[in-house]
């Protein structure tokens, strides 16, 4: 298989055991950023600052640095990256930085955010081969486009189908979408399948690829797949993830919503709160977790599935939180 996501950076950084460590080659990709590299009209002052950078990417730098350089934008740029810069160097793996995010009042843009994920979810992937896997797993730190046509759930990539809108050289996808009642349909390699995944690896960082969420899809199972995959790697525990088409009563003790609007409407259910039909069409996943070793959970839970949910926001999105995977299971304390 290719070396997919090259632009993640994944390529640059040293393996811990099972964790990533972050290197000086993997730092520089965040000083060739636009923001940061030098343009004609930059300072003499900036332009010693970066190229001290790109020299030595952990050097500390002295706050009167940053007063130096003219460009009010550009001084804040750097403030901004040295602070990220930082918090990557105060943690022991990659994975211990994003972690540690959400255990405390978050200062990193969401760009970097997000960039992180796609760096981790490079290292889960390594060598799987499985073109839908990383389709799906685009999910967790790119934003989605869901069209609802005859019941087949579509998402497509939002950045891609907002700059190609009008249809102007993107082909099949973007005239299908110019429209904002136009649904996807399936166009071959467009929408993949178990057939045509391998095609995944011509244009993995194109985001112009389709994939289909129904319970019965190959998408689907990709999906609850990388979900298995994420646990596994932060937590260290086994979990088999399915879908469902309800949550039965009976059973619902523990949920967690994947994005926003599936938290915010699961826990109005749960309440008991009355929840219109509208909000309920926008719940386009309902899937059930087990752990494999119950002694992983809570002694109150047990045994118990854990269910999850996904649902669009009102104009037809997707945004997925997976650090909800990370702070809201309900995991046993381990000495």
């Amino acid at each position: 298989m290719p070396d997919f996501w090259r632009s993640s950076g994944f390529h640059l950084l040293a393996r811990d055991g099972r964790r990533l460590a972050v290197t000086d080659d993997y730092l520089r990709v965040y000083y060739a950023r636009p923001e940061l590299a030098p343009v004609d009209g930059s300072c003499d002052a900036e332009r010693a600052l970066h190229a001290d950078l790109v020299d030595n990417p952990v050097l500390a730098v002295e706050p009167r640095r940053l007063t130096e350089i003219h460009d009010e934008d550009a001084r804040e740029n750097y403030r901004i990256v040295l602070r990220f810069r930082d918090q990557l160097l105060a943690a022991p793996s990659l994975e211990a930085f994003y972690a540690g995010l959400f255990q405390q009042e978050v200062a990193v843009p969401p760009l970097f955010i997000d960039q992180t994920v796609q760096t981790i979810l490079r290292g889960i992937l390594d060598g799987d081969g499985d073109g839908l896997k990383a389709r799906a797993a685009e999910i967790f730190f790119r934003r989605q486009r869901v069209n609802i046509e005859q019941g087949a759930i579509r998402l497509a990539d939002a950045e891609t189908v907002a700059v190609h809108a009008s249809g102007g050289g993107l082909g099949n996808l973007g005239r299908l979408v110019r429209e904002a009642q136009t649904p996807l349909r399936t166009i071959e390699l467009d929408v993949l399948d178990a057939k045509t995944q391998d095609e995944y690896w011509k244009r993995d960082e194109r985001y112009d690829t389709v994939l289909q969420l129904n319970s019965t899809h190959a998408g689907c199972a990709a999906l609850c797949r990388v979900i298995e995959a994420w646990i596994a790697h932060f937590h260290d525990t086994p979990v088999i993830v399915t879908p469902v088409p309800e949550i039965p009563d009976d059973d619902w003790t523990w949920h967690v919503g994947l994005d926003v609007e599936s938290s915010a409407t699961l826990n109005e259910i749960y309440n008991g709160g009355d929840v219109s039909e509208e909000t309920m069409r926008r719940i386009i996943g309902l899937y059930r977790l087990d752990f494999t070793n119950p002694s992983d959970m809570r002694a109150e839970m047990s045994g118990k599935p854990v269910y999850l949910g996904l649902a669009t926001t009102l104009d037809g999105h997707l945004r997925m939180k997976p650090q909800n995977l990370l702070m809201n299971l309900p995991l046993a304390r381990r000495a």
